[in-house]
């Protein structure tokens, strides 16, 4: 946890309001190897996603903070750094969406050593879906090609459904969709209520083409991935908005949520960012507050819920891979949903080894592996690609 005094520096300097006195306390925290990580995650997560993300020599960059601070100690000014620039001195820096393992990385020292049987480059996910219709049809997206019907339109990233929900009549047959992202993909969608779904890689969402005012608003994530931004009961006479996950049903008042259900996990885990909502699970319900996961074994009744570091959960959301400790087993499941590759573990015991950092998911499946590879250190883990097969050794 970041102590309240430095998280206050911390919004201060990237909103460009720290002054002298403040960048010297933030200077004197960074010469924590600990505080750098902490730093790096807190910057990376909550402001600085959609920037462009370059790697620089950590001392190099501390060296840079440290003359900006002398030069403006001998003038006497109040420090003020347009956000880009001081990202590029010092976040960028410090090895950001690089791994947190308390070592310089240069990047002029790095050499491509995961093998491979091909020259072809594994590529990241892109924006693609099946979009299937009510009757059945079904209708490829893809990025840079549009598609549009009575009851929806897309730009080739996103579909948004028409708001019609005051003139549907209540005895109505609602038609219902299925949006369908494949491995390799991701999609976003607004619904006719308003309401907003991001669903990553190999996710399926089903959902009605129109609302009714007053009548409870339910879709189904059938599987998957999804992120949840829910427009309010308020705005629609008071109706409730249920999602319905494997058997779970997460009843929605107006809020920010996250629910993980992938076919091959036994665990549904649904992660409140803001707002509130009860989870519900056979007979038993569970209310989550803020940072908070209910986790439900589809075999169970049972709900556990524990506390949790939303900016990890949501960080694929924001174009990021964020792992805390994470077994190399189950980064290398993430992986191979976004980048539709398979994974061989040829060494077993490979699949017990711990990484922590920050990726970019528009990064190479060559250039990820590197930066794994870099951490196994004296346990050197080697990686080999054979067209769309990872083979860990």
């Amino acid at each position: 946890m970041i102590k309240p005094k430095i998280h206050n520096i911390l919004i201060k300097f990237i909103n460009n309001e720290a002054n002298i006195t403040e960048l010297e306390i933030l200077e004197s925290w960074l010469a924590n190897p600990n505080n750098v990580a902490i730093f790096n995650h807190f910057v990376e997560i909550e402001y600085l996603t959609t920037f462009n993300m370059k790697q620089y020599n950590i001392d190099k960059a501390k060296l840079e903070i440290s003359n900006k601070i002398k030069e403006n100690k001998r003038h006497k000014k109040i420090l003020a750094f347009k956000r880009i620039s001081v990202a590029a001195s010092i976040v960028f820096a410090i090895g950001f969406s690089y791994i947190f393992f308390n070592k310089t990385y240069n990047p002029a020292e790095e050499v491509n050593s995961i093998s491979t049987t091909k020259t072809n480059v594994i590529t990241p996910g892109t924006n693609k879906a099946i979009l299937t219709l009510g009757n059945g049809n079904q209708v490829s997206l893809s990025k840079n090609e549009t598609y549009k019907n009575q009851y929806v339109t897309s730009d080739g990233k996103k579909l948004t459904y028409k708001s019609e929900a005051k003139k549907t009549k209540q005895n109505e047959v609602i038609e219902y969709n299925d949006l369908t992202i494949p491995r390799g993909g991701e999609y976003f969608v607004v619904l006719a209520d308003g309401s907003k779904v991001w669903l990553n890689s190999e996710s399926k969402l089903r959902y009605p083409t129109k609302f009714v005012d007053g009548k409870e608003r339910n879709i189904e994530l059938v599987y998957g991935e999804a992120y949840f931004e829910i427009s309010p009961s308020s705005k629609h006479n008071g109706s409730k908005f249920n999602v319905i996950t494997k058997g779970q049903k997460v009843k929605v008042l107006g809020t920010e949520f996250n629910i993980k259900a992938y076919n091959e996990e036994s665990i549904i885990a649904t992660t409140l960012v803001g707002g509130k909502i009860q989870i519900e699970k056979d007979d038993n319900k569970k209310i989550l507050i803020p940072n908070q996961q209910a986790q439900v074994n589809t075999n169970l009744s049972t709900i556990n819920v524990v506390p949790i570091d939303v900016s990890n959960e949501i960080a694929w959301v924001k174009g990021l891979f964020s792992f805390e400790e994470a077994r190399l087993d189950n980064m290398m499941k993430t992986l191979s949903r976004w980048y539709d590759i398979d994974i061989v573990f040829e060494n077993s015991s490979r699949k017990e080894f711990e990484f922590t950092g920050i990726l970019e998911r528009t990064k190479t499946i060559q250039e990820i592996l590197e930066i794994i590879k870099k951490t196994s250190q004296k346990d050197e883990i080697t990686f080999k690609i054979a067209d769309k097969i990872i083979i860990i050794k």
